[in-house]
């Protein structure tokens, strides 16, 4: 997997940056081309020098030119890069950098080259086991896995402060092994395909305060536009209301009711060449939204009737315009899955659709993994196991490829 690749490789400030000239050592030896980033703090750890000698490139540590005399559009070297890679990995990934990436910092190079990345982005954290335990730096990091960064999980052993715990970046071994899978995955199969994918719950008002909605966290929907992205594709992700990280290089479309995402899907569908309906959009809004606030008192006795109407369905809506389009569904049943599903597939005009059940352990609502059944109109069900939502989503697509072509 490593031959003829191109790897970008971050180090960053920290004490394991001294495994990052056996790493770059085994890379080169694999196959691939390696262009190596440091920030300034892990340049105190190990030297720029070592690990040009090793990679045979010059090591980027500065973002502008060091003098008057060189190039002027040497500044332009992080757009250059970014385009080049294939993967990148940063291993050192320190606290501080994690916290800056996670954040959407530009303040160095790797940070403004992270920005600029069309290929994954791999993290190995490796820092003190509080550094690694803080809350913060655990919500960073989940905040990258979710927008579609793959995370390396740091060892447990001694740490140079002496202390014991998670925080030991992994042998150069388990890096490598870990880097060939992402590429093994990042097919770039999707290069010049336009990817349209819905993510999240709507929300129909019922009064300005209060509103019907349901649990989807939008996470398995995000993890197809990331795992899209990340395979060439031109992403358009319509979300509803969901408090996640836009995925690395997709365009967002934001959306509150299940009209507006019907509108929205109606609009960009024209230009897709597959459409995946991730989202968990509303089957039923109040007929009659109040204008102002339904206060208890005013109500007589101890209920009230809120009536409802039922909401577009906007698969069955586009079925007639579908065309030459992929377009996959999602179903989520907690009895009668199968069937039910086997039902929506044939009525929306599907070319397949992914079941999965919230009362499956690792499947419910808000968790990062998911366990799902992919059932095409002359095929037997295909369940596939409990896996984390960007893996789920990789398969998907893989399934979809064929269509494509």
């Amino acid at each position: 997997m490593l031959t003829g690749r191109h790897i970008v490789l971050g180090v960053t400030g920290g004490i394991a940056a001294y495994k990052s000239a056996h790493l770059v050592r085994e890379l080169i030896r694999g196959g691939a081309e390696v262009q190596v980033v440091m920030t300034h703090a892990a340049t105190q750890f190990i030297t720029p020098l070592t690990l040009s000698t090793l990679s045979r490139r010059e090591v980027i540590v500065e973002m502008f030119p060091p003098s008057p005399d060189q190039p002027t559009m040497q500044w332009t070297k992080h757009i250059d890069i970014a385009l080049w890679g294939d993967v990148m990995l940063v291993a050192p990934a320190s606290a501080n950098t994690i916290a800056k990436i996670a954040c959407g910092m530009a303040d160095n190079f790797l940070t403004t080259l992270v920005l600029a990345l069309r290929c994954p982005l791999v993290l190995a954290p490796s820092m003190d086991v509080d550094m690694y335990g803080n809350e913060a730096t655990q919500r960073n990091i989940a905040a990258l896995r979710e927008s579609g960064c793959h995370i390396i999980e740091p060892e447990s052993g001694e740490l140079a402060s002496g202390l014991h715990g998670a925080g030991r970046l992994p042998d150069v071994d388990h890096l490598v092994k870990e880097l060939a899978k992402v590429l093994e995955s990042a097919h770039r199969d999707f290069r010049g395909k336009r990817v349209l994918v819905t993510a999240g719950p709507t929300h129909e008002a019922i009064d300005p305060i209060r509103y019907i909605s349901n649990r989807s966290s939008g996470k398995m929907g995000f993890a197809l536009a990331a795992a899209a992205a990340q395979r060439g594709a031109d992403v358009t992700l319509i979300s509803g209301p969901v408090h996640l990280q836009t995925p690395l290089t997709v365009r967002r479309i934001d959306v509150t009711t299940a009209h507006e995402m019907a509108a929205a899907v109606e609009r960009e569908f024209p230009a897709a060449d597959l459409l995946v309906m991730a989202a968990a959009v509303a089957d039923f809004s109040p007929a009659h939204a109040s204008a102002t606030k339904i206060k208890r008192e005013e109500q007589t006795g101890d209920s009230m009737t809120l009536t409802l109407s039922k909401v577009p369905d906007i698969l069955k809506a586009i079925a007639p315009s579908k065309g030459k389009r992929v377009v996959v569904g999602f179903a989520l049943e907690t009895d009668d899955g199968v069937a039910s599903a086997q039902r929506k597939l044939a009525a929306k005009n599907l070319d397949f659709i992914v079941l999965n059940n919230p009362r499956d352990a690792g499947a419910g609502f808000g968790v990062d993994t998911n366990i799902v059944t992919i059932i095409r109109p002359d095929a037997k069900p295909e369940q596939l196991p409990r896996a984390p939502k960007i893996d789920v989503a990789h398969a998907i697509l893989t399934r979809a490829v064929p269509l494509l072509q």
